[in-house]
């Protein structure tokens, strides 16, 4: 029988009489890579909000691990080990490829972010930090400020800082969006090898990225679930088909 590491029941989101999510229920193998894909207006980010809490839901329910989350906070889902990695780039622009990752791992001690600490205390993360960056293919980039990088670079340092906080699940929000072939390689493969060890939801509009990660995928339309299965079984779905008349592969 199939463990569950997150589920959700009737969820449901309604914006002053626009129903945004409506009654989804989703199950999350753990160990899997599950996507949810659908066209744009589908209600896939709203539900990824939902997820992480960062809207809190009409109605419905969140279950992670078996523990109730609907009512918790963004940062108490975190820290119970469910982390998001967003759409739109989160690394500090400044600072280097190694500060950047030195700062998420700082996280580990429960504090906040300690831009005043002395470099001897930062220069005990680095080499978990500079493992991090080899696990991500960024060695080359460790001086080099985030600001400089390429975007599927800037893109691997976010996932590299995400992987700081040591997540059970990770939730990937369009980890290809504008990028090039090579990147998305780049990112696919990568996203490959972190799955190994953790579960991974990800929101995906590449549907050739989704058949070659995911085990499962959940098709959401007007915000209800349409379909839901492995690659093969949703892109024969003629019910899929017409939802996606006309917005292609990517």
């Amino acid at each position: 029988m199939a463990e569950y590491i997150l589920e959700t029941e009737e969820l449901t989101k309604d914006f002053a009489g626009f129903v945004a999510v409506n009654g989804v229920s989703l199950r999350v193998e753990r160990g899997t890579v599950h996507a949810l894909i659908g066209p744009n207006g589908a209600g896939k980010t709203t539900c990824f909000n939902l997820l992480t809490k960062f809207l809190q839901p009409t109605r419905g329910r969140i279950t992670y691990k078996g523990s109730d989350i609907t009512a918790m906070q963004p940062a108490e889902v975190a820290r119970l080990g469910m982390v998001r990695s967003f759409q739109i780039s989160a690394v500090f622009p400044h600072l280097t490829v190694l500060e950047n990752v030195r700062i998420a791992l700082q996280r580990e001690r429960g504090a906040s972010f300690d831009f005043w600490r002395s470099r001897r205390v930062l220069n005990r993360y680095n080499e978990r930090a500079r493992s991090l960056i080899a696990d991500v293919g960024l060695s080359d980039f460790v001086d080099t400020a985030a600001v400089e990088l390429p975007y599927g670079r800037k893109r691997a340092l976010e996932i590299a800082t995400t992987l700081a906080l040591d997540p059970e699940m990770l939730l990937l929000d369009e980890p290809t969006a504008g990028m090039g072939h090579e990147d998305i390689d780049r990112i696919s493969a990568l996203i490959k090898r972190v799955s190994a060890d953790r579960t991974v939801l990800m929101v995906e509009h590449n549907l050739s990225v989704v058949e070659n990660l995911c085990q499962r995928i959940t098709v959401l339309t007007r915000g209800r679930v349409l379909a839901e299965g492995d690659y093969a079984t949703v892109s024969n779905n003629p019910e899929v088909r017409e939802a996606y008349m006309g917005v292609g592969h990517a």
